[in-house]
């Protein structure tokens, strides 16, 4: 098989070659002043607002003090609470947990310092000349005559806070625990910060994509609003990224084509839009959004009606795959089950999983651990658990967990509560709820984590959503491989794999020589090609252009759609080869 993963998948926005693109500080500042140049009043405000994450002396050194300004204001120092008062307030929903917290109900406008703010607004109405206001919710101050928005995605956001190169917004904590920081961010900033950005859209005149040091890029609002709906009318991938890890292996490097110096890549997150990117191509410039400006801006198109009526403006699914060929096995995890998602984290829905296997090791006995074995207690599984964590004893999963023989295309269900873990030596597609940070590690293996720390060990909130009624009887009748076949036709099969009844996804496999035809039923479809080289989507109406699909890339399929066919395409013509697509049920 020549693999071809595509890494950096993009949507061409087309109609929009010719003075929507700039690359460079020299060509943003130029179109500024350009655009300055057509503007007649005696003032002229410039607002460059900022999503959480931007490197603030970038943009100062690189627009602001280019610009010839009568008055520059920092909205971060001159409009908000101090540090302190801000940490205070959310000091409830941050709470002291190293890795989780609540989702904050907040809004900008809550940090706002109202003397402040009338003062600033005093100091620039008295200003003359080019203003230039700029930081976090500009827009709370001004109505600016230019409005640039400067965004970032939340992966690279990630990375700024792990090298320690920023804190959080409101905060001045450069060297703190990147995982504290990450939290932060998830319950927090991110919240706040895309229920500001989420009303503004329609104002914004250029997009500034931050994502690369010193190298900007800016598109038009026009062609990036425009880009988005597209994205909301056509088959698309969104920018999958990889991590390390402790456990990761070495299957994704041959496959996606990844740094073979690296030691290992544990993560791909292939399909999770409130985490990924978009690249938009305009003109001769491709920019770099977060995807989740798709969902926010067009969520009845892409998710459809009813999902949209479910969820609201939240993509449910989510694809990511976990490569531990080579590596070691995953933590014993559970995730929590509704009731005690929304009592101590606000999620209105929890992380519902499954496994299904891409791969597994030739020559090597593959397998998961999946739900308890008969007669284990809760009272027998805890102890053990907390004797081996306080160094007392040794945990032996094998003893607790049923462990499972697990072979390529197997499919293993995860309702919340469950417990599981991968081995070693599998690849694993991990179907899911999006939530995801709400893993509560159980065992680690007596390992430490990339930093040289202790992973973090969640037993008290496992013991609270363990269900031991899911015994190995009970496990193997409703979790393990419960395919059935759906329909079949010339040269198809359609199968249902899952997930489980207590599950809001259902997941569908269809093995094909020929063409088949898909209908979205008014929901959102997120698909991976799980076996053959590469395929084909393609619009019975003409309705998109042809969208070309390689092995193990996971591709979302809006509702708007409505009918598509997926066929063998290069290499794979002829081939058996397989889709594994996952929606909402009705």
């Amino acid at each position: 098989m020549a693999f071809k993963y595509d890494k950096q998948p993009h949507v061409e926005v087309k109609g929009y070659n010719n003075d929507h693109d700039w690359n460079g500080y020299d060509d943003i500042v130029s179109q500024i002043k350009s655009k300055l140049d057509t503007i007649s009043s005696e003032k002229k405000i410039v607002a460059i607002d900022f999503y959480p994450g931007i490197r603030t002396e970038e943009i100062k050194s690189g627009i602001v003090d280019r610009l010839n300004t009568e008055l520059s204001v920092y909205t971060d120092e001159e409009i908000f609470e101090d540090i302190s008062t801000v940490e205070d307030r959310i000091k409830d929903d941050v709470t002291e947990d190293r890795v989780f917290g609540k989702i904050s109900l907040d809004t900008l406008e809550d940090f706002i310092n109202l003397d402040s703010l009338s003062k600033t607004k005093e100091k620039i109405n008295n200003a003359k000349g080019i203003v230039v206001v700029y930081g976090v919710g500009i827009n709370l101050l001004v109505e600016p005559d230019i409005y640039i928005f400067a965004d970032l995605a939340r992966w690279e956001i990630q990375q700024r806070y792990r090298s320690g190169n920023i804190p959080n917004w409101k905060g001045k904590n450069y060297n703190e625990d990147p995982l504290r920081k990450l939290k932060r961010g998830y319950f927090f900033e991110w919240r706040v910060a895309d229920r500001y950005k989420k009303r503004r859209f329609d104002k914004f005149d250029y997009i500034l994509d931050t994502n690369l040091k010193n190298k900007p890029k800016m598109i038009t609002g026009e062609a990036f609003r425009a880009g988005l709906k597209v994205t909301a009318n056509r088959p698309f991938r969104v920018v999958p990224f990889f991590d390390p890890g402790l456990w990761g292996g070495q299957w994704m490097k041959e496959v996606c084509d990844l740094d073979r110096n690296m030691e290992n890549y544990a993560w791909c997150f292939d399909c999770v839009p409130e985490e990924n990117s978009l690249l938009l191509k305009v003109g001769n410039t491709v920019v770099e959004v977060p995807s989740i400006d798709v969902v926010l801006t067009h969520p009845r198109e892409l998710l459809g009606e009813k999902v949209y009526a479910r969820f609201g403006a939240d993509f449910p699914i989510r694809f990511d795959l976990l490569d531990t060929m080579g590596g070691q096995n995953l933590s014993l995890q559970v995730h929590p089950v509704v009731e005690y998602a929304q009592e101590k984290f606000g999620l209105h829905y929890t992380q519902e999983e499954s496994y299904y296997l891409l791969d597994v090791k030739k020559d090597k006995d593959a397998f998961v651990y999946l739900g308890v074995k008969d007669g284990i207690t809760k009272e027998k599984f805890f102890c053990a658990l907390r004797k081996a964590q306080d160094g007392k004893g040794n945990f032996n999963p094998e003893e607790y967990s049923n462990k499972i023989q697990a072979k390529k295309h197997d499919h293993f269900l995860i309702p919340p509560g469950t417990v599981h873990c991968s081995g070693a030596d599998t690849m694993v597609l991990e179907i899911s709820a999006t939530p995801n940070l709400f893993t509560f590690k159980l065992w680690d293996w007596s390992r430490l984590g990339m930093d040289g720390k202790p992973r973090p060990i969640n037993i008290a909130h496992g013991e609270e959503v363990v269900q031991f009624d899911r015994d190995t009887k009970w496990t193997m009748k409703n979790l393990v491989n419960r395919v059935e076949v759906i329909d079949e036709g010339d040269g198809w099969i359609e199968e249902r794999t899952g997930l489980h009844e207590k599950e809001f996804i259902e997941t569908r496999r269809h093995w094909f020589t020929k063409t088949v035809l898909h209908n979205t039923n008014d929901g959102v479809n997120v698909l991976n090609l799980v076996e053959g080289d590469q395929a084909i989507v393609e619009s019975p109406t003409s309705a998109f252009e042809p969208f070309i699909v390689n092995y193990a890339e996971t591709f979302i399929i809006p509702a708007s759609i409505v009918e598509y066919t997926i066929s063998p395409y290069g290499d794979s013509v002829g081939k058996k080869i397989a889709t594994v697509k996952a929606y909402v049920r009705n």
